[in-house]
C-alpha cells in the first residue's frame, strides 16, 4: 500500500498540471476544472493496479481525463438548457446559446473520434507543445503533424455532417 501511495504521488505530481489545463480547456472554469481533476485521479487510483504498461501512464490518465470531460459536457449540457440566465438580453442568451452550441458540436465531432485521435486533438486545443504530444502519443513529431492535418481534415467532415442536420 506504501508503494502504490508512492507511486501515485509521483504520477499525481508528474501530469496533474497537464490534467488540470486540458480539464480546464474542456470546461473554462475552475472549479469544474479542479473537479474533474480529482475525478480523474480517483480513477486512476482506483485503477492503478491494472494498468498494464503497453501505452506510457501519462497517455493512460489523458484517455481517463478526456472521458471523464465528455461525460460532464454530456451531462452539463442537458443541465445548460434549463438554466440560461433570464437576466441575460435576448440577444446575448441567442449568441451564449449559438457559441454554446458550436462548442458543443465540436466536442461532440471530437467524442466520434477515434481514441487516440481524441487525445491527440484534446492537446492540440489545449495548446500541448507537439513535441511533448509526440512524446505521449508514442509516434514522431513528423507523423504527428501529418496524423493532426488528418484529424482537422475528419473533424471539419464531421462538423460540416452535423451542422446540416
Amino acid at each position: 500500500m506504501v508503494e502504490k501511495e508512492a507511486a501515485f504521488k509521483k504520477i499525481y505530481e508528474a501530469n496533474s498540471k497537464k490534467i488540470y489545463h486540458l480539464c480546464y480547456g474542456y470546461t473554462g472554469d475552475d472549479d469544474a476544472a479542479n473537479d474533474l481533476l480529482q475525478e480523474t485521479f480517483l480513477k486512476v487510483w482506483q485503477n492503478l493496479d491494472k494498468f498494464r504498461n503497453q501505452a506510457m501512464i501519462s497517455t493512460w490518465i489523458y484517455r481517463i481525463a478526456v472521458n471523464t470531460c465528455l461525460t460532464y459536457l454530456r451531462s452539463e449540457k442537458r443541465q445548460a438548457k434549463d438554466e440560461i440566465t433570464p437576466l441575460l438580453s435576448e440577444t446575448k442568451k441567442e449568441e451564449l446559446s449559438e457559441k454554446n452550441e458550436q462548442v458543443a458540436l465540436l466536442y461532440k465531432c471530437i467524442s466520434k473520434l477515434e481514441e487516440s485521435e481524441r487525445i491527440i486533438i484534446t492537446m492540440v486545443l489545449d495548446e500541448v507543445p507537439y513535441p511533448e504530444i509526440a512524446d505521449v502519443s508514442g509516434i514522431s513529431e513528423g507523423n504527428l503533424r501529418v496524423k493532426i492535418y488528418r484529424i482537422k481534415q475528419k473533424l471539419t467532415e464531421l462538423y460540416n455532417h452535423y451542422e446540416r442536420i
